[in-house]
């Protein structure tokens, strides 16, 4: 009889750690794509004075910016004809839970579509401040965490593309913006739910300049073919540290 508990109990510790592992499985396979970072790297390589005359802006000041464009990082944007630098991320506030003191501010660099309207670090931006984000490429993580590769994505035969963004003035590091984010397409569907707004060359000027309403509309996922670039190159890399770790809300 003693035997028999002990093999049965053995039956349920080993029937225990195999639901236990099949768990563990399937929220590995849950977690995939959609807690994946997303879009918190994009290269912008073409020349300002180019960039000016395609997106029709004016390079008053001299845009300089990085190749390569991390939350926290300055990136350029046009706003009201002008080419204009600014930090990628709205500042967002938090507090310690150990000590109750305020965090340093992180950069929320996505704004979902679904969120314009209601959240509030959104709302005034998407109705007063549109603007239009010059991208050459932008980047997914792909891989087990820690292993992390890029994956780069881009329009055929085009060197520059416009991703609908909006602004906003702020203490902690001037000018900032945001992209907006919607469903993601089918092409990339087995990396992430989610991906950057692209506006089609003729609603350029209505996504900045049209009403909340106008501009809303527009905000549709992008169905035509995509050029992907799958590379072995890590996604993490040294850099100069920033004031973020990137967030989408």
């Amino acid at each position: 009889m003693k035997d028999r508990v002990v093999w049965t109990a053995d039956i349920r510790r080993r029937h225990s750690i195999k639901s236990e592992r099949i768990s563990e499985s399937l929220a590995i396979l849950r977690v995939g794509r959609h807690d994946r970072d997303m879009c918190n790297l994009y290269r912008m390589n073409t020349p300002t004075q180019e960039i000016a005359k395609i997106a029709g802006a004016a390079d008053v000041a001299g845009a300089n910016f990085a190749a390569e464009v991390w939350p926290g990082y300055p990136g350029v944007v046009a706003v009201g004809g002008t080419l204009r630098v600014m930090s990628w991320g709205f500042p967002r506030h938090a507090v310690s839970k150990k000590t109750g003191k305020p965090l340093k501010p992180t950069a929320t660099n996505n704004a979902r579509d679904d969120k314009l309207r209601g959240n509030p670090m959104w709302r005034d931006s998407f109705r007063d401040r549109r603007c239009l984000i010059p991208v050459t490429q932008w980047c997914e993580p792909e891989g087990p965490r820690g292993q992390n590769t890029r994956t780069w994505y881009s329009l055929p035969d085009q060197g520059m593309f416009v991703v609908a963004g909006i602004w906003r003035p702020t203490d902690e590091w001037g000018d900032a913006y945001s992209m907006v984010m919607v469903d993601g397409c089918e092409q990339m569907s087995d990396v992430h739910d989610r991906m950057p707004t692209i506006l089609r060359r003729e609603d350029w000027d209505l996504w900045a300049d049209g009403t909340p309403d106008e501009a809303f509309n527009l905000l549709q996922t992008w169905n035509e073919p995509l050029l992907v670039d799958r590379t072995d190159e890590p996604w993490a890399t040294v850099r100069t540290p920033a004031k973020s770790i990137s967030t989408l809300l």
